[in-house]
Formats: structure tokens, C-alpha cells, sequence
């Protein structure tokens, strides 16, 4: 049965121009039934040769556990247009408090990466539930995003007021992409059953449910009933990075004069520009790498199977060879033994033919007069059998009229049939039948 929420979704889809509304309406649906909390719009969407595009997106948070707890990660999942028979693009989409952390699942704008993208494979069923199972799994051994500091969550708020004010340009957002809604505000969390899909830290959410992003000042989440963000003051592995109002955060160096003087003006050092360039660098060098690996398997796959189909069509060449070799034996001693008996056979007629001719009469002879008497009558009934035919030719050509032919085969035909009848009797005599 068709939703009302699946019809306004294939609705969107055909207008804006998707390829295949049905199946990709079903698989929105069934990752929104899903994770709960995403939800879907039609934006435009730039792509990097500047061309802009109306796309569905899947925005909102996912549920990924760290160390025991949970946390809820801001992603959004761009759906082409051709969707299921291309991959969609995908980002973490930070808040204002949050920065992120770039690994090997992420790069410094927050696009994600995923071995399940990279080997998109669209005859599979439930794509998108499965996309966002990985990137959850993903995200658990390597999180994307952590807490600012406040001292640095406040002097980036500043220097993106500044620069707003000056350029009428905010590089980050001020606002959470998903913002924090009242008690009772939002039908969609109010409405998540007992056994919803989400992992809870343990204590119960004020106003029926989780507040996507936690306070940096949280602490460790004890008394707010969720875990904070990792900060770069915690012993989480992922220390905090400086915010710069010009661009995306680049990781730490190893001067930490430097890096604090940056936290403390929030300015671009060289260090910073040396070690954002050598990270775009590996991180595209690792992409070619995987690729050119993927494509080196692909073509090992092949050549092994080229081989094995070789090895199979020499074993049948070899079983082809070996029974023409065998015909071939077989064929040439045929060849020998028909040569001896043409042999044989001119040797014989040589010699009748030097004695004398032999009476056809007396060419055949029989070993008893019953045998004589049966040898007779086969013979005289085969005389009769042609007479017949020569009658009936006879008529037909006009040598005869039809008064003689019927005579004359009557008579004929009651001789033959005498005939029979003495070959019959003298062959129950002879035990022959």
C-alpha cells in the first residue's frame, strides 16, 4: 500500500526529473523508516564545474556509538537524479560548535568516503539503509566531527560576524543545520515508538527526545543524559583544531608555539597551509591509489578467468586429438583389411575365370527333394510375377486388348497362387516356419 508521505515524494521526484521516482521514493522510505532521524527535501545542488542541479537530500542526524556511548552525527546524502544506477554524495554537515575531523573517510570539507561508495553497486536492495549502515560503522572506529573549544568556538563566532559584516559572506553556518527543537515541538521524535532504532546512553531525554547536538560545557554527559562530543582537552585520539574564519580547519603541526598563537588570533599560518596542502595531496593520492588497485583486481579477475576457460579449451582440444588419433588407428586398419580382400576377391575371379562356365541350372543345388520342390516353385512363382507385369505392359501399350489381359492374368494369378500355397505346405513339411 502506497503512503501518503511515498506519494509526495514521487511526486517531487518526477517533477524535478529523476529517472527512476518509484524505486528511489522506496528506498528514501525505507531508510527514513529506518533512521528517524533524517528527513528529505529538494535543494539545489552545485556540482564542481558549477552546473546547479534540483536533487532530493537526506539531511538530519544518525546514531553512531564512540567508546560505550552514542552520539549523534549531522550528515546529508545528495541522491542523483539516476539514482539506484549512480552512488550519492555525501557529507558530515558540522553545527556551529563542531569541526571536522578529517580521516580516511573524510576530507577536510566534510565529504565522506566509503569503500561502499567507491563499489556502488546498484543492483543491490535497500541501498540507502545500507549506506548509512556503513557510514555508521565507519564513523564508530573514526568520528568526523568533534567539539570546539570555547574559547575557540567563541573567537570563530566573532571573526564569522566580522566577516560577515565586512563580506556579507559567512564561511560556516552560525546555525546547526539540524536545530535543536522545543519540548513537544517536533512530531517526529514525539512519535518514536519503544523500540525505536536509535541506541540510548541510559537516561531518559527531556521532552521525549535526544537533542541532536551536546553542549561542549556537558562535561561527560551525566547529567544531561547523553555523552558529550570528544574535545580536544579529552583522551579521545583526535585533538582540538584551531577555527579560521578563511577556510576549512587544517590538523595541528608539530609547533606548538605556532598553533597556539593561532588559537589565539585565529590567522593562517604556513605551517597550517604546508600541512592542509600535504593533506589534500595524500588524501587524493590515496583515492588513485584505490582506484588503480580496484582496477589492476578487476583485471587479475579476468586474466585468471581467461586462464581457466584456456585450460578448459586445451583439455577438450587434447580429448578431441586423442579420439581422432584413435578413429585414425581404427581407419587405417580398416584400410588394410578391405585391401586384402580386394586382394582376395581378384585372386578368386582370376581363377574362375580360368575354369570352365557353370551351368546356372546346376549352380545351385539342394540337399533334399522337399528343398528341391520349395527352390522350384519360389523360382516359378517369380517367373509368374513378371509375366503379369509384362500383360499388364502389353495392355498398355495396345498390343493386347482387355478381353486376353484379364484371361490371361486370371490364369497366371491362379497359378501363382497354387504355387504359394505347395511353398507353404513344403516348408510346415520341412519345419522351416
Amino acid at each position: 500500500m502506497v503512503t501518503a508521505m511515498e506519494k509526495t515524494l514521487k511526486e517531487k521526484l518526477g517533477k524535478v526529473g529523476y529517472q527512476s521516482p518509484e524505486n528511489t521514493s522506496k528506498d528514501v522510505i525505507s531508510a527514513l523508516n529506518v533512521y528517524r532521524g533524517l528527513t528529505f527535501s529538494v535543494e539545489a545542488f552545485v556540482f564542481s564545474n558549477g552546473t546547479r542541479k534540483e536533487l532530493l537530500n537526506l539531511k538530519g542526524t544518525v546514531p553512531v556509538p564512540y567508546k560505550g556511548m552514542n552520539y549523534n552525527i549531522p550528515v546529508k546524502i545528495w541522491i542523483m537524479d539516476t539514482h539506484p544506477n549512480n552512488a550519492p554524495i555525501c557529507y558530515v554537515n558540522p553545527t556551529s560548535d563542531m569541526i571536522v575531523k578529517p580521516s580516511r573517510t573524510t576530507d577536510h570539507s566534510g565529504k565522506i568516503y566509503l569503500p561502499f561508495l567507491h563499489f556502488w553497486d546498484p543492483r543491490g536492495a535497500e541501498l540507502l539503509p545500507s549506506l548509512i549502515k556503513n557510514m555508521i560503522s565507519a564513523f564508530s572506529a573514526e568520528p568526523p566531527v568533534y567539539a570546539k573549544p570555547k574559547e575557540a568556538a567563541q573567537q570563530q563566532q566573532q571573526a564569522n560576524q566580522q566577516q560577515s559584516a565586512s563580506s556579507g559572506f559567512t564561511p560556516y553556518p552560525t546555525q546547526p543545520y539540524m536545530p535543536m527543537p522545543a519540548a513537544g515541538s517536533n512530531p517526529m521524535y514525539n512519535n518514536i515508538p519503544s523500540s525505536s532504532p536509535y541506541p540510548s546512553s541510559g537516561a531518559p531525554y527531556p521532552g521525549g527526545f535526544p537533542t541532536p547536538y551536546p553542549n561542549y560545557n556537558s562535561g561527560s554527559g551525566a547529567g544531561s543524559g547523553y555523552p558529550a562530543y570528544p574535545t580536544g582537552n579529552s583522551q579521545l585520539p583526535y585533538p582540538a583544531y584551531p577555527s579560521y574564519p578563511g577556510g576549512p580547519p587544517a590538523p595541528p603541526t608539530g609547533n606548538t608555539q605556532s598553533s597556539g598563537a593561532a588559537l589565539g588570533t585565529g590567522t593562517i599560518t604556513e605551517e597550517h597551509i604546508k600541512a592542509s596542502l600535504l593533506s589534500a595531496v595524500e588524501d587524493k593520492m590515496r583515492r588513485s591509489l584505490r582506484e588503480q588497485s580496484s582496477r589492476a583486481r578487476d583485471e587479475l579477475e579476468i586474466l585468471r578467468q581467461t586462464e581457466s576457460e584456456l585450460r578448459e579449451g586445451k583439455s577438450r582440444l587434447d580429448d578431441i586429438l586423442a579420439r581422432l588419433t584413435r578413429e585414425q588407428e581404427e581407419l587405417d586398419k580398416n584400410i588394410s583389411m578391405l585391401k586384402d580382400k580386394e586382394q582376395e576377391l581378384s585372386k578368386a575371379t582370376e581363377r574362375l575365370s580360368d575354369e570352365d562356365p557353370v551351368d546356372v541350372d546346376e549352380a545351385v543345388t539342394t540337399t533334399a527333394p522337399l528343398y528341391k520342390q520349395i527352390l522350384n516353385s519360389y523360382a516359378e512363382e517369380a517367373a509368374l510375377e513378371d509375366a503379369i507385369y509384362y500383360v499388364g505392359e502389353a495392355l498398355r501399350r495396345g498390343v493386347i486388348d482387355l478381353d486376353v489381359f484379364l484371361k490371361q492374368v486370371r490364369s497366371l494369378s491362379r497359378r501363382q497362387f497354387m504355387l504359394r500355397a505347395l511353398m507353404q505346405k513344403c516348408r510346415q513339411k520341412a519345419g522351416l516356419k
